[in-house]
């Protein structure tokens, strides 16, 4: 299946998301910043990535913007447990300000599993060659 990194700073949220990738058959990194993150991406080959927001240190925004300028294609994830804007006069809504900036899909926390698997799913296939037509031989 896929190769995965997970960058984000709780431990819950590693195992559980590392646990059901895992179970889904995909090969699962984890870092628990943007920076350690960061260099696991830079020595390794990655289909997919899932970033947490708001971590101490890089960010996941930060993080994202040197992934994007290193491989723009990659698709990621973005997650956050802060809530969603309840109001205008709330701070801004960033997993929507994510994927403006780049990001494939987002979850908010918690989430489901079913949630979490259609997104990865649907980010691999995205990512995905069309290949040829074997009955026409063509693309």
């Amino acid at each position: 299946m896929a190769n995965i990194l997970i960058v984000d700073d709780d431990p819950a949220v590693q195992i559980t998301i590392r646990l059901l990738l895992e179970r889904a058959g995909h090969h699962v990194t984890v870092a628990g910043d943007g920076r350690s993150g960061l260099a696991l991406f830079e020595t390794s080959q990655f289909d997919l990535l899932f970033l947490n927001i708001f971590m101490p240190g890089m960010d996941g925004l930060e993080t994202m913007r040197h992934v994007r300028a290193q491989q723009p294609a990659i698709p990621i994830i973005v997650i956050s447990g802060r809530s969603v804007t309840p109001d205008a006069y709330a701070e801004p809504d960033f997993l929507r300000m994510a994927t403006k900036l780049g990001a494939v899909a987002s979850l908010q926390k918690p989430f489901r599993a079913d949630a979490l698997l259609a997104a990865v799913d649907g980010c691999l296939d995205a990512g995905k060659p069309e290949g040829p037509d074997v009955s026409t031989g063509r693309r």
